[in-house]
């Protein structure tokens, strides 16, 4: 059985970090935790829960933390947590597994990062993360913000999922006074860190400058692919915000010179006509959505819904706009499959109930 350090990297977390570490507990062999400047009761906590507790000086670099978090790791696998995160009983069972089992040639173990959920908890967005990683194999954390671990050797996609659960919102602008930092000090942005500045402007309505930024990653030709297509999307987002339908249009269609459609962008289209009135149109790129294969082990964000509920539902609509009452009702019932207790089902189910009772 392999032997796995968690390591940590926290500042502030007292009302979550307790629940994070109790969720592991008895799963991990070590705990390493790393405080960057706490003023709570977040080292005591800590404590609690193991000896080795250490304080790095917060220097604005994520990956500088956390790969001083995983220096003192050791054990064979180092793990790593945000204190607001936690593994769900299914998901302990399943890493539980994955530890009596996992090759030790393995050198990444990819798993399932949970960080969107409806109103029922269902998950709304997901994308693997290098999750587990084999110590003292060469790999290191690289970026100031949105930092990332590029995997060498063996890589494995597990079944466990972390599941993100934010309490409190966190700094909305720290992200972006880093990457503008690295540029006032003259540092230049690698693909990655361009991608990821491109939508903290979006983030902050600051849609022109996001262009900019989005479309020199672009043209550049140095991008991850999936982080291309999303890139697309996000100028397709703030040409949007601007009232540059057009152009958001060209931003999305732009997307399918990277890879064959996502299910996402799909329903974008769908949407971009849908409220033109071109229903038809509308129609064609959700029924589009729905021949996509859903595929999270290529690593990009991942929204469930657009896979099957959210394409069936818009569908109901378009056909029912289209006067095609018998396929609305097929795609409401389709839509149903996915989400059986929905608002929208079961309003359009009602309402198509009315209409026989009518006749």
């Amino acid at each position: 059985m392999i032997s796995v350090s968690l390591c940590m990297i926290v500042k502030n977390e007292e009302d979550v970090l307790a629940r994070c570490l109790e969720s592991v507990s008895g799963l991990v062999d070590e705990i390493v935790i790393v405080d960057t400047g706490s003023a709570d009761r977040t080292r005591e906590i800590a404590e609690q829960f193991t000896s080795r507790v250490y304080d790095f000086a917060w220097i604005d670099d994520f990956a500088a933390a956390r790969n001083y978090a995983f220096s003192l790791a050791e054990k064979d696998y180092c793990m790593w947590l945000d204190a607001d995160d936690v593994l769900l009983e299914a998901d302990r069972a399943a890493l539980e597994t994955l530890k009596e089992t996992l090759d030790p040639g393995v050198c990444v173990v990819m798993a399932k990062y949970n960080t969107g959920f409806d109103e029922n908890g269902n998950v709304t967005f997901s994308y693997f993360r290098e999750r587990l990683i084999k110590n003292h194999a060469g790999m290191r954390w690289e970026g100031a913000v949105h930092e990332a671990v590029t995997p060498v050797g063996q890589v494995v996609y597990s079944e466990f999922a972390v599941t993100h659960r934010k309490l409190r919102p966190s700094d909305p602008d720290r992200n972006l006074r880093i990457y503008e930092g690295q540029l006032a000090r003259g540092e230049e942005l690698k693909p990655r860190q361009q991608f990821y500045y491109g939508r903290e402007l979006y983030y902050h309505q600051r849609y022109e400058e996001a262009i900019r930024v989005f479309e020199h990653f672009l043209d550049e030709g140095r991008g991850w692919v999936e982080n291309n297509i999303d890139a697309c999307r996000h100028c397709a987002y703030c040409y949007e915000r601007m009232d540059q339908l057009e152009q958001a249009l060209q931003s999305l269609l732009r997307s399918f010179a990277y890879d064959r459609p996502r299910a996402e962008v799909c329903c974008e289209l769908g949407r971009w006509f849908f409220q033109r009135e071109q229903v038809s149109l509308a129609a064609y790129w959700y029924s589009l959505a729905l021949t996509c294969t859903r595929d999270d082990s290529r690593g990009g964000f991942v929204s469930p819904d657009c896979y099957g509920y959210l394409p069936c539902i818009q569908l109901c609509v378009c056909f029912s706009r289209l006067g095609d009452l018998a396929r609305a009702k097929q795609m409401n019932e389709l839509a149903a499959s996915f989400k059986p207790d929905a608002a929208p089902v079961l309003h359009n189910r009602s309402f198509f109930q009315s209409l026989t009772a009518e006749k």
